[in-house]
């Protein structure tokens, strides 16, 4: 997937979180709702949650230098983890201690009816956000299943969209649920319980997205599917004798180093070894683009024992 379909998500969330919040909390304002002021938090949060991945692309983006040889593609790595923990102490937090102060101290919802609209009008904002995130995730996953293609995924600016307008839109059907039980059932206390089950859900979220982006921070490898193609391209090569190790660290959603361990045939004189080695750097690049590093070591030769 390309930076530039990367920002075509992000902004999309943005535009539709931004237009969301405003609204919300308004609403909240007027009703007093618990389940409304949450989910207000939670867009404002998703909001600049948004405007941090879009500085991780920028400042992913920037070229090499001598401090940073590989190039600073992990930085956008370092802002997703940020966003979780953002979605985990700004969204989830606060929302379960509003949840826990209205069970505590219920008030009736005033004009329902703004709630209904308001969150009925969120859902179609969300919906769109959600279906442009998932064509381009779909775009890059093709194929896979859906969850299996979260966890391999090495673009944290994309799924991290799409987990949160995940949460958003289960996040707004708990919090029509809440709104509804409150009145239907007269007990105000449910619009807090829905509070409270929309910070848990957002602190899950959390916890799911920390844990994908610590995994690419500390140094994940690259995928098995990339990893086995240039296992099988080198081993391919008929002066290619075999692969030993092929290593690899995940540098950006399209950048891997790639280090590799190979025995070559023993009849190739030292140009040859070199010309190989060259050509199959070459073909690896060419038939892999996500490879930007790649390192190639002849496997040493055995130490003979002294006479």
């Amino acid at each position: 997937m390309s930076s530039g379909g990367s920002r075509k998500v992000i902004y999309a969330a943005l535009a539709g979180n931004l237009a969301i919040a405003v609204t919300k909390g308004l609403a909240a304002a007027y009703t007093g709702s618990s389940a409304m002021f949450s989910e207000a938090i939670h867009s404002a949060v998703d909001t600049g949650n948004q405007g941090l991945l879009l500085l991780g692309l920028k400042r992913a983006a920037r070229p090499p230098d001598a401090t940073h040889p590989f190039g600073h593609g992990m930085e956008l790595y370092f802002w997703s983890f940020v966003v979780a923990l953002m979605i985990f102490a700004l969204g989830g937090a606060f929302s379960i201690y509003e949840g826990i102060h209205k069970v505590l101290a219920p008030e009736p919802v005033a004009n329902a009816w703004v709630n209904y609209a308001v969150l009925g009008t969120s859902i179609l904002f969300e919906g769109y956000s959600f279906s442009v995130a998932l064509k381009e995730f779909n775009l890059a996953h093709a194929d896979e299943p859906f969850w299996q293609a979260i966890r391999a995924s090495k673009d944290p600016s994309v799924f991290a969209v799409l987990l949160e307008d995940s949460a958003a839109l289960a996040g707004l059907v708990v919090a029509i649920a809440g709104v509804a039980l409150s009145q239907l059932l007269n007990l105000p206390a449910l619009d807090g319980v829905a509070s409270l089950a929309i910070g848990l859900l957002l602190v899950a979220t959390a916890v799911f997205l920390g844990r994908e982006t610590l995994s690419l921070l500390t140094g994940e490898s690259a995928s098995r599917a990339s990893l086995d193609g240039v296992r099988a391209l080198l081993r391919a090569d008929p002066r290619v004798r075999a692969v030993d190790e092929v290593l690899s660290m995940q540098l950006g959603p399209r950048e891997v180093l790639v280090a590799i361990t190979i025995d070559f045939r023993d009849d190739l004189s030292g140009d040859a070894v070199e010309r190989a080695a060259a050509e199959l750097t070459q073909a690896v690049e060419a038939s892999h683009p996500e490879v930007t590093r790649l390192f190639m070591r002849p496997r040493r030769l055995p130490v003979a024992a002294p006479a």
